[in-house]
């Protein structure tokens, strides 16, 4: 009869088994590739003794034949990350190369499951070779699992996936139903189809890296939104990120009193925003100057670059920031910029994150390749997503706000609450210098000079129309401000809006031109 001390005994042996994963040789392996093994990632993760840890005993009790690993591919649980809890699990490429079978998806659906009834943030740690092959309909039923999940835990609980190996074929679709994609460089893989099969079926040569490497889904397909050098740095600005963010879609974003006064005047701002309309400037130069000690987390900072995304601090708390940027293209809204920025309003609108939106835009970006690419669709998204969000929306016009886009960039008649314009701002329909080629097009033409008469009438239809005061006469600015003013005017209305409510027609969900 075995007594509780022999009882003890084996089951700390059984643990300290189970923690070596595939064994000290395949640990070796993994650290020979540069990379952390499951549990040291989560230990870089969470705050120091935290972590507490399910499933460790799980297993594939039905295979007789096989070597049996407890816990299987994957380490599931939850801890403290800045001292709040998060639920995490790191997928184990030492047993069976991280591949995903039955036991595998179990515990992650299951961990899932306690995070959306907990109302906490799950945290995916991916490095797999994908679904186990010799389990068959089991590991794809697994996926099935966990991508159910993913959807009801969207817009509910934060979800944040880390690409820390490879990340093929299906498992690829977890991910992406998440709300943020991290990468390391030259380590992370995404891809649907590898090298190989599309070399057999299509004739294309690429790498591994160049197809699925991070740089590829940071700057090219868009598919993930941070990458960084290593696992260390990729980690701690997980942590960051979720130093942002609340628990769950009925909690407000955590509050940290960073030391910036609100009423801190941006004594230099009008000598980095040039008056001329087609100068360039970088619009991350102001944003630094908004939030609080400059501090900015840029999301998809590669990805459709005439547009900045982020999370920063204004008086404390957390806010969304959407701008134009005209370094790039202009600032003109392009598929790209559209599909990026409705991404993230949705988001900051689903976890009550209150946008800001700083509007220096020239339109819509002409051009057949973005009409047959359905720039018509993808701006709509742009305009579906400020309409649709409930959160406060304040917005400053910067600089011009011409046609459609004037519209799509946190207008008032899209539902933003304080809207603000910069005395030197132009709202129009068009720029003058495009204006007066239509509407005074014979006038030019018969004019005994052609090019003075263009000239006089930019001027004239810049002082008639490029201006923020007919709009501010109309109710669709609130104020003209004091560019030196834009943080102040910016924290008060936030502070009023604190208590925002709004109430919704009754329906399953809108139809979001996806």
């Amino acid at each position: 009869m075995t007594t509780i001390e022999q009882a003890l005994d084996d089951l700390t042996q059984l643990k300290a088994d189970a923690a070596l994963g595939g064994g000290q040789e395949r640990v070796e392996a993994q650290h020979a590739r540069g990379k952390m093994t499951a549990r040291e990632r989560i230990a870089t993760l969470v705050d120091p003794g935290t972590f507490e840890e399910i499933d460790a005993l799980a297993a594939d009790w039905d295979d007789e034949d096989g070597e049996r690993f407890y816990g299987d591919a994957v380490v599931t649980g939850w801890g403290k990350i800045d001292g709040r809890t998060a639920c995490v699990f790191a997928q184990d490429f030492t047993v069976y190369g991280g591949s995903l079978g039955e036991v595998v998806g179990m515990k992650i659906a299951k961990l899932m499951d306690v995070a959306l009834k907990s109302g906490v943030p799950i945290v995916g740690l991916n490095d797999s070779g994908g679904a186990r092959i010799q389990e068959g309909v089991s590991s794809l039923g697994g996926y099935g699992e966990i991508f159910f999940r993913n959807v009801q835990a969207s817009g509910v609980i934060p979800q944040i996936s880390v690409i820390l190996g490879p990340c093929a074929g299906g498992a690829v679709y977890s991910p992406a139903l998440t709300d943020f994609i991290f990468m390391v460089e030259k380590t992370s893989q995404m891809f649907l189809t590898g090298p190989d099969v599309i070399l057999s079926v299509t004739g294309e040569q690429t790498t591994v890296e160049e197809l699925g490497g991070a740089a590829s889904h940071v700057s090219k397909s868009g598919v993930a939104h941070f990458a960084f050098k290593d696992e260390q740095e990729c980690l701690e600005e997980v942590r960051r990120l979720l130093s942002y963010l609340p628990q769950n879609n009925m909690d407000d974003a955590p509050y940290q009193d960073t030391g910036d006064p609100i009423d801190r005047r941006l004594d230099d701002i009008m000598t980095i925003v040039p008056g001329a309309s087609d100068k360039q400037y970088d619009v991350r130069d102001v944003i630094e100057r908004l939030v609080d000690n400059g501090e900015l987390m840029e999301v998809h900072e590669y990805f459709a670059p005439n547009i900045v995304c982020g999370l920063g601090r204004i008086g404390g708390a957390p806010v969304g920031i959407v701008a134009n940027q005209p370094l790039y293209l202009g600032g003109v809204l392009d598929i790209d910029s559209s599909r990026k920025a409705a991404r993230f309003v949705r988001f900051c609108d689903s976890f009550n994150i209150p946008i800001v939106t700083l509007v220096d835009v020239p339109g819509f970006l002409p051009g057949v390749s973005q009409e047959y690419g359905g720039i018509i669709a993808h701006g709509a998204k742009l305009v579906y997503a400020y309409a649709a969000a409930t959160v406060p929306k304040v917005t400053v016009i910067l600089r011009k706000a011409f046609g459609g886009a004037y519209d799509a960039m946190g207008s008032k008649h899209l539902g933003a609450d304080v809207n603000y314009a910069w005395p030197t701002a132009a709202i129009a329909v068009m720029a003058g210098s495009q204006a007066v080629n239509i509407v005074s097009r014979r006038e030019i033409a018969s004019a005994a000079d052609p090019d003075a008469e263009r000239k006089r009438l930019i001027e004239e239809y810049a002082q008639r129309l490029e201006h923020p005061y007919i709009a501010a006469a109309k109710g669709y600015i609130d104020d003209v401000i004091d560019p030196r003013d834009t943080r102040l005017k910016i924290a008060h209305a936030l502070e009023m809006l604190r208590t925002k409510s709004v109430q919704v027609p009754g329906k399953k969900h809108g139809n979001i031109p996806l």
